[in-house]
C-alpha cells in the first residue's frame, strides 16, 4: 500500500513537471514562390531531427535586405541572402549606406541564384534594351532580386527613370505577366523556381539572354557577379541554354551566436546534407567547397571548426 501510494506521488511529480523546453530557432528566407523558402524549410528539418534542445521554423519574408535586417536586430537566428547584399550589408555600402551591419557572419553557401528575366512571347521584348519605356517588375521591396535588377540595368545605361518599375515578389510577379499587367519581370533565385514553372505550363514564357558585352559590364559592377548557364529544358518551352548572371546565396548567422549553436547547425546541414537534397535540388550545390570560395564575408567560428575537422583549410580572409 505504501509503495503504492509513493507510486502514485512519484507520477503526479512526473506529471507536473513541464516538458523540456526546446529553444526557438528562426531561419529568414523569402516569398513561396522562389528558392529560400523550401530551403530555409529543409534546414529547419535537419535541425529539429538532428540537434537536441532545439526547434526551427521558416520565415517568410521580403528575402535578402530584410533578412539582413532580422539578423542585426536578433530577430532571426539564420538567414538566406544573395552574396553581394550580404556585402554590402557587411561593408555598409550600396542599401546599406551608413548602416554597416560588422556582426553578420557565414556558415556556408546554399547555391547559386541565376537572375533570370522572363517575358511572354509576342511581348516585343527580347532583350534588355527592349525593356525601356516597358512596365518591368524588379522584385519585392528588400530582396535580393531587387538590388541585382538595379545593378544590371544601371551597369547597361538603363536607370528606373527609363521604366515603368514594379516591385512585386516572384508569385506576383508570375501572376502579372499572365494577365498581361507587365511585360516582363526579374526573379533572383535557383533555377527552377515554382513561380516560373507554373507560368510556363500555361503561358509560353521567353528567358531574356545578355549580350556578351552585357554580361561583362554587370560582371565590372559586381564583383560577386558571375556568368552561369541556364539550361536548355529547365522550363517548359525554353530549349535552348540561356546565359545569365550567376549570384551566390549566403547562410548568415550573427557573431552573437554561440560557438557551440553555429558549429551544431552547419555540422547538422553538411553531415545530412542528402535531407536538403531532397527538398530542393539546389542543395546539390551546397559543398564545403562553395562555402569557402564563395563567402564575401568572415565565417562563423563555430563553422571554421567544423570545415577544420573535415580537413579543410581556412582561407585568411574568412577568418574573423
Amino acid at each position: 500500500m505504501k509503495f503504492l501510494k509513493s507510486l502514485a506521488a512519484a507520477t503526479l511529480v512526473l506529471a507536473s513537471t513541464p516538458a523540456f523546453a526546446q529553444e526557438q530557432l528562426s531561419i529568414a528566407t523569402g516569398g513561396t514562390g522562389g528558392v529560400y523558402y523550401p530551403m530555409g524549410g529543409g534546414l529547419a528539418e535537419i535541425i529539429n531531427n538532428h540537434i537536441d534542445g532545439y526547434a526551427a521554423t521558416a520565415e517568410v519574408t521580403g528575402a535578402s535586405v530584410e533578412n539582413m535586417g532580422l539578423i542585426a536586430t536578433g530577430d532571426a537566428d539564420v538567414a538566406l541572402a544573395l552574396a553581394d547584399t550580404v556585402q554590402q550589408a557587411y561593408t555598409g555600402t550600396g542599401k546599406f549606406e551608413g548602416q554597416q551591419l560588422p556582426m553578420v557572419r557565414s556558415i556556408g553557401i546554399a547555391y547559386a541564384n541565376m537572375v533570370q528575366i522572363v517575358a511572354l512571347e509576342g511581348s516585343g521584348i527580347t532583350s534588355l534594351q527592349d525593356m525601356v519605356g516597358k512596365r518591368i517588375s524588379i522584385g519585392a521591396p528588400g530582396s535580393g532580386t531587387e538590388v541585382n535588377a538595379e545593378q544590371i540595368l544601371s551597369a547597361n545605361g538603363i536607370s528606373y527613370d527609363d521604366i515603368d518599375e514594379q516591385r512585386l515578389n516572384f508569385n506576383e510577379t508570375a501572376d502579372a505577366l499572365a494577365n498581361g499587367d507587365i511585360d516582363a519581370g526579374f526573379w533572383s533565385v535557383g533555377a527552377p523556381t515554382s513561380s516560373i514553372l507554373n507560368l510556363a505550363t500555361t503561358n509560353n514564357i521567353v528567358i531574356i539572354a545578355l549580350s556578351d558585352e552585357e554580361l561583362a559590364a554587370a560582371d565590372a559592377a559586381n564583383p560577386v557577379f558571375a556568368t552561369t548557364t541556364l539550361a536548355g529544358g529547365t522550363y517548359v518551352g525554353v530549349d535552348d541554354d540561356v546565359k545569365v548572371i550567376g549570384v551566390p546565396n549566403v547562410l548568415v548567422v550573427s557573431s552573437d551566436m554561440s560557438d557551440d549553436l553555429a558549429y551544431a547547425i552547419t555540422s547538422a546541414m553538411f553531415e545530412n546534407i542528402a535531407e536538403l537534397q531532397a527538398v530542393h535540388p539546389a542543395a546539390n550545390e551546397t559543398t564545403v567547397e562553395l562555402a569557402l570560395t564563395a563567402s564575401p564575408i568572415p565565417l562563423h567560428p563555430g563553422a571554421i571548426r567544423y570545415f577544420e575537422e573535415t580537413g579543410a583549410t581556412i582561407p585568411d580572409a574568412l577568418r574573423p
